[in-house]
């Protein structure tokens, strides 16, 4: 097999491959195998056909046909491994006419990654923010958690922001329910935004047993597109009534006898959560650093492919703006790509087993899976390429991460390696992979810790 590159662009290239007529006969010989096998021809068994049979029956040009299309992808990958490009995307193959006897040529014409020089990424310097909790972070922390023990307490006014409301709630369309809009005695947290568009703010403002009414337009589902009228009865207006923030509640809570010793473990806990949000943040701001840093010409037919893909993956036909913003994250996460890969080639970066199965533990709950699970799922859907490039470019991250130089926003060093080894370690994900370090996730988490504890408490007794 003979194959040429020609530059057509910096981010695209056209391959010319040719494959003498005899390196086709494996490809021939397996689509006369192929079609034997599916074909029925009187005096003859199935996949016991004769070729010259096959040739009267089916057609010479047919068993070409079939044996080129066979042959071409791993002459494509040949011819790409060969003239050492990066394809990015999908090939557009043109094959010149077929001749039976003579060799097969191709052209395939592809995005690839293109040439440029990496910035030097050694001692970068990033922010993150401090990790010391204050006062007010504290309280706040305690207030949510006296909020997990409080009382309703039904008040004789206007429903505001944070009221647990008592409602009933339909929905019609020109006079006929709709069975979706429909429920009784509802609870719901005024201001949470939980309910239908629309619905915080029409009942904004009620007292008990007052009924509003409000206009709704789906945008999915059944009646999506089309106006419902909607209507909420007001049973109850209900306030949170929160317990004292004392040594009952401390013991109620927690395991502390005082709120003094709860308020300094929640001092403590929260600290733990801030130095891992500077993980986190130290990660991202790396990340985002290095693709300052460089300019790098990207392949505009696959920016536009991945863009046209995002809204015919049923994300409907997108406006203006939001077809804006899904390019501007497609050509962000295409030069992370360019830059983490060439990073990881430069370092010599590779991935063992065990990162790799590091890295299915770490997943697969996000899919709901167990490791194995997800292990056998990728390799289904050819997936298996994919993960090991993405647990390569975190470890390419992890290498800058790793030569920067942190600091807090006071100018103190922060040791990235003191908090977790993990942070700058080879089975880092990407940033933009984890947004489980959000500050409501941590509020919870907080939360959910004492009641745990109270948990194992109850059970022991």
């Amino acid at each position: 097999m003979k194959s040429a590159v020609e530059t057509l662009s910096p981010t695209r290239v056209k391959l010319t491959v040719e494959i003498p007529f005899e390196e086709l006969k494996p490809s021939l010989d397996e689509a006369y195998r192929s079609i034997s096998s599916q074909i029925t021809v009187p005096g003859f068994r199935k996949g016991k056909v004769p070729q010259r049979v096959i040739d009267q029956r089916v057609g010479r040009g047919a068993v070409l046909e079939e044996a080129i299309n066979a042959a071409l992808p791993k002459a494509y990958d040949d011819a790409v491994r060969e003239s050492g490009v990066m394809p990015v995307g999908r090939p557009e193959v043109d094959v010149q006419e077929i001749k039976d006897g003579e060799a097969l040529t191709f052209t395939a014409e592809v995005d690839v990654r293109p040439e440029f020089d990496l910035p030097d990424y050694s001692g970068l310097r990033i922010e993150v923010d401090d990790a010391d909790p204050t006062d007010d972070d504290v309280e706040e922390q305690l207030t949510s958690l006296r909020t997990r023990f409080a009382s309703l307490v039904t008040v004789d006014r206007a429903a505001q922001d944070g009221d647990v409301l008592l409602v009933d709630l339909s929905g019609s369309h020109e006079g006929e329910p709709v069975e979706d809009l429909a429920g009784q005695a509802l609870s719901y947290e005024l201001g949470s935004e939980g309910m239908v568009e629309g619905f915080d703010e029409a009942v904004r403002g009620a007292v008990a047993d007052e009924t509003r009414t409000f206009s709704f337009v789906p945008t999915a589902g059944e009646w999506e597109g089309t106006p419902l009228d909607v209507e909420v009865v007001v049973r109850q207006v209900r306030e949170r009534e929160l317990p004292d923030a004392d040594d009952d509640f401390a013991q109620m809570a927690s395991e502390f006898d005082t709120i003094e010793e709860l308020r300094a473990d929640v001092r403590e806990r929260l600290g733990r959560v801030r130095r891992l949000e500077q993980g986190a943040q130290a990660r991202q701001k790396a990340h985002e650093l290095l693709l300052q840093m460089v300019d790098i010409p990207l392949p505009e037919a696959t920016i536009a492919a991945e863009v046209d893909n995002h809204f015919a993956d049923g994300h409907g036909d997108g406006d203006d703006d939001h077809r804006a913003e899904v390019e501007t994250q497609a050509r962000e996460s295409l030069k992370s790509q360019f830059l983490l890969d060439k990073v990881a080639e430069t370092e010599q970066l590779g991935v063992s087993e065990a990162e790799l199965s590091q890295w299915l533990v770490a997943q697969a709950p996000r899919y709901g899976m167990s490791p194995d699970q997800f292990a056998q799922a990728l390799v289904e859907a050819g997936q298996v390429p994919m993960a090991v490039q993405e647990i390569r470019r975190a470890k390419a991250l992890a290498v800058v991460l790793e030569g920067a130089e942190v600091v807090d926003a006071s100018g103190r060093p922060v040791d990235l390696n003191a908090l977790d080894p993990d942070l700058v370690g080879p089975g880092v994900p990407m940033p933009h992979d984890h947004d489980d370090l959000d500050d409501d996730h941590d509020e919870l988490d907080l939360v959910d810790d004492y009641e745990d504890d109270d948990d194992e408490d109850d059970d022991e007794a």
